[in-house]
């Protein structure tokens, strides 16, 4: 039986994480992304054990499958250079949204490749690899941290396959990590055309990006192809147009896992309209 395409969208969680997954089935999703906390800060959420399990159980019944997305914050790459304390606080944070994401039975936390302010991109990517390191340190969960592909707004770190394939392998934990393609940020990076990008497939197949990959950011952009810009649109109503977000959900390496919506809600406040038309291009 092929896999399907699983559409869902980013929900709140407030009221809790059971609240969040009747949220994504109510529009009628068959995915979500959510934040395990606040995701302006990161500091650690005491949660509820018996919410969570809800919101696992309720998933389970319902056949849908979520990821979080970890705080703002959180910026592998810069290490110790805003001091030790800022950082052990960035691995605690890090590792309490992957437990609420394991008690929710999420397949993982979403995490922003990071920059750098100093010159050096080397140093940047030792910091990322000692961070997750740190992280997943005698983790034993089935929730992944999922690193995300970069726009470039701040500068190239993270834009490429080959960096976040050469990250997991460099890492001592390569088994709990994985990929989150943004599909607005790969159009800004000038990683994918935005239209058949044969190449683009061709290349993570060799590189082992798709087998890794735990999950997708479905958005347009509103800038143009290699702008650097990291601003989502509706899907179809931005630069990349339907056609080729179409042709990215055809894709097998997309089908299977959660396929989120991170862009501009419709009128009635839920992404239900464009879950429904996406559903009708299968």
């Amino acid at each position: 039986m092929m896999p399907k395409l699983l559409i869902g969208a980013h929900v709140s969680t407030r009221g809790g994480f059971s609240k969040a997954a009747i949220r994504a089935q109510e529009q009628g999703g068959r995915s979500f992304q959510y934040f395990p906390k606040n995701p302006r800060s990161l500091r650690l959420k005491e949660w509820s054990a018996t919410d969570a399990a809800a919101c696992k159980a309720y998933c389970s019944r319902h056949q849908l499958e979520s990821i979080a997305h970890s705080p703002y914050p959180v910026n592998p790459a810069l290490g110790r250079e805003r001091g030790q304390e800022l950082y052990e606080l960035m691995v605690a944070s890090l590792r309490n949204d992957l437990d609420i994401a394991e008690a929710c039975g999420s397949k993982g936390i979403v995490v922003h490749f990071g920059h750098m302010h100093s010159a050096d991109p080397l140093e940047g990517y030792r910091n990322i690899i000692g961070c997750l390191d740190d992280v997943l340190k005698d983790w034993q969960g089935n929730a992944k941290i999922l690193i995300e592909n970069q726009a470039g707004d701040h500068g190239p770190m993270g834009t490429t396959l080959e960096e976040m394939v050469q990250i997991r392998q460099l890492c001592q934990y390569p088994d709990s990590i994985g990929f989150c393609l943004d599909t607005c940020h790969a159009y800004a990076a000038g990683l994918w055309n935005g239209g058949t990008d044969e190449a683009l497939i061709e290349k993570g197949e060799r590189l082992g990006y798709w087998s890794a990959l735990g999950g997708v950011h479905l958005n347009d952009s509103k800038y143009p192809y290699g702008s650097k810009k990291d601003r989502h649109a509706r899907v179809g109503q931005g630069c990349i147009g339907f056609e080729g977000m179409r042709w990215m959900t055809e894709q097998e390496p997309v089908k299977g896992i959660p396929v989120v919506l991170e862009s501009e809600a419709g009128a009635d406040g839920t992404h239900r309209e464009d879950i429904q038309w996406i559903q009708s291009w299968g």
